[in-house]
């Protein structure tokens, strides 16, 4: 049996690949930050799946230490993890700080699966073939990068400008981390899952509900239609061996320009290591 870690997976794409792939067989373990819903949501995924085994770790990816300790948890609990799914994101309608000093909407989406990553990297090895799927999202092709401002603390923040940003470290971090992995039989691929009607942009502006309300209603897919690409990286025998790719709708597509530039990449990688002291 298939161990498989989800992140955010308490609801929307996170909580419905959970209920997919644990119908599918795999021992699926979800990654909550609060400890009520996250029982419940297991509770949920066992009932939905009809299966027994689906577990539960806690942390906050706000938090690098809480982060360094879900790590922990997951190295204690578990001898084999075939599969990672980094889901969990955020946004935030104004500039907003972690208590690691961090902007929280690079920190939560960018360096917390960045962090999460490298501390399990040991255990996804000893259990290859494994795999590594990070959800970014279409919205990376918009992104700039900044390295003497990742946080905008000289001003310009924007809820999709910083969004797109930690989108794009995603893509980035996929491609370094592709590289690193080479002959270890443990892949790693990103994916847009679409623009799906979840509850993400809660945090997005009062005036901007309304809109989004209309193209949650309109234009946006379901969380069940997002997750499919989600769990097709997880386990499709199709995507064996395919590692530093980018996909949409199951396909694989070339990411933006920037995505694909090795020297930024590198330059994102030494200094996520430094923000999160690896």
């Amino acid at each position: 049996m298939q161990t498989i870690l989800i992140t955010g997976a308490t609801s929307g794409i996170g909580l419905e690949a959970s209920v997919a792939l644990a119908r599918d067989g795999a021992r699926v373990v979800l990654a909550g930050r609060d400890p009520a819903k996250t029982a419940a949501t297991v509770d949920q995924v066992r009932k939905r799946a009809g299966v027994e085994a689906v577990d539960s770790v806690l942390g906050d990816f706000a938090s690098q230490a809480s982060i360094r300790q879900m790590a922990n948890d997951v190295l204690a609990r578990y001898d084999r993890l075939d599969v990672l799914v980094n889901n969990a994101g955020a946004v935030n309608a104004s500039r907003t700080v972690t208590a690691d000093g961090i902007e929280a909407t690079f920190a939560v989406n960018h360096l917390g699966p960045f962090l999460f990553t490298n501390l399990l990297l040991d255990l996804l090895k000893s259990s290859a073939p494994a795999r590594i799927v990070n959800v970014s999202s279409g919205a990376h092709y918009m992104a700039t990068l900044d390295f003497d401002d990742l946080g905008y603390e000289r001003g310009g923040y924007r809820i999709m400008r910083a969004y797109a940003r930690s989108k794009l470290g995603n893509v980035l971090f996929t491609r370094s981390l592709a590289s690193r992995l080479e002959g270890t039989g443990v892949t790693a691929n990103a994916l847009h899952p679409g623009g799906v009607a979840t509850n993400i942009w809660s945090g997005a502006p009062r005036a901007a509900k309304p809109l989004l309300a209309l193209y949650k209603r309109f234009g946006m897919i379901s969380p069940e239609k997002g997750a499919e690409t989600i769990t097709y990286l997880a386990v499709s025998p199709q995507v064996e061996g395919k590692t530093g790719l980018y996909f949409e709708k199951n396909q694989a597509k070339e990411p933006s320009k920037l995505a694909q530039d090795d020297a930024v990449a590198q330059q994102l990688w030494d200094e996520s290591a430094r923000l999160v002291r690896l």
